[in-house]
């Protein structure tokens, strides 16, 4: 995601939402970017925001073929009223509780615009990996558990929907006339996804927009996908060496960017004990010998922290 100021960003997200800030790095294309990580104790998968800082960047114009919205698991139908509540105490305006893909929901946006949805997982369990963060002020029975439902719309949803069920392998959970939602897990709304069609204009990316959607590979190697979607007509970056992971990047027919993360990362804790996760700059091993100049061109972590 796009964020203007990760002042107000930082704060949102880890002092309103209660996220853990997990990893503080640079934008590997644009070592003069912060790229920021949220997530859960360890950053685990299907917990990841991940935002870039651009100071100067203007505002998303709404519009077709876009990744729409991010869905939020909370623990009840109690727990999205104490939301509702603590939501009103910033002064954040959000559309009460209704009803959502099929669940109870709550619709907000963060301080750039992002839509948010925080979803009623009716006290089901979690995945095993999930590290819910407690060092935070909300209420356990209400912590934010995990990614949701994501939401993309699309003027063809068929390609997409296609894609998303042939190759990657999810299942169709409701299809209908305006929209499709698929399952990567049966009956789960975690890894979710629905499709809505919608015509006119495309989207211009802004702040608060949403760069791409990250799916991980359960089990098949990063070149094997790489073959498969070029095979199928894409055009992919090539597998790309992220130190904590590694993945590659596509564009599907409607100009969805999706990066696909591989099996078997070594995680956030790579650089870094689990206690001092998100406290300072950390950098992958092929940039540390440009650490005093990419510092000099970022705003101290103090600043905005």
């Amino acid at each position: 995601m796009f964020t203007k100021d990760l002042k107000v960003n930082n704060h949102f997200y880890t002092e309103v939402l209660g996220f853990r800030r997990v990893k503080v790095s640079v934008n590997q294309g644009d070592v003069g970017m912060y790229h920021v990580f949220y997530g859960d104790t360890i950053g685990s998968a299907g917990n990841d925001l991940t935002f870039f800082e651009i100071p100067n960047i203007g505002s998303t114009r709404p519009g077709t073929n876009m990744i729409s919205g991010i869905g939020l698991l909370v623990p009840s139908r109690e727990s999205l009223e104490y939301w509702e509540k603590r939501l009103a105490s910033y002064d954040i305006g959000h559309d009460g509780i209704a009803e959502y893909a099929g669940r109870e929901a709550l619709r907000f946006r963060d301080p750039d615009g992002l839509p948010l949805i925080l979803i009623n997982h009716e006290n089901k369990d979690i995945p095993e990996t999930w590290e819910p963060w407690n060092e935070n002020e909300i209420e356990k029975a209400h912590h934010i558990l995990g990614m949701g439902t994501v939401e993309i719309k699309v003027e063809d949803r068929d390609s997409i929907v296609s894609l998303l069920h042939t190759m990657f392998g999810y299942s169709i959970a409701d299809e209908g006339q305006e929209a499709t939602r698929l399952e990567a897990v049966s009956g789960e709304a975690f890894g979710e996804i629905l499709i809505r069609s919608e015509s006119g204009s495309r989207a211009r990316a802004g702040r608060g927009s949403i760069h791409h959607l990250a799916v991980e590979s359960q089990s098949r190697p990063l070149d094997e996908w790489d073959r498969m979607l070029k095979e199928a007509g894409y055009m992919t970056t090539g597998v790309k060496d992220r130190y904590y992971f590694e993945s590659l990047y596509f564009r599907e027919e409607n100009g969805i960017m999706f990066e696909i993360v591989g099996p078997g990362g070594r995680g956030f804790t790579a650089d870094r004990p689990v206690e001092g996760l998100g406290t300072g700059l950390d950098l992958p091993p092929f940039l540390e010998d440009r650490r005093e100049e990419i510092e000099a061109h970022l705003r101290p972590i103090e600043e905005w922290t």
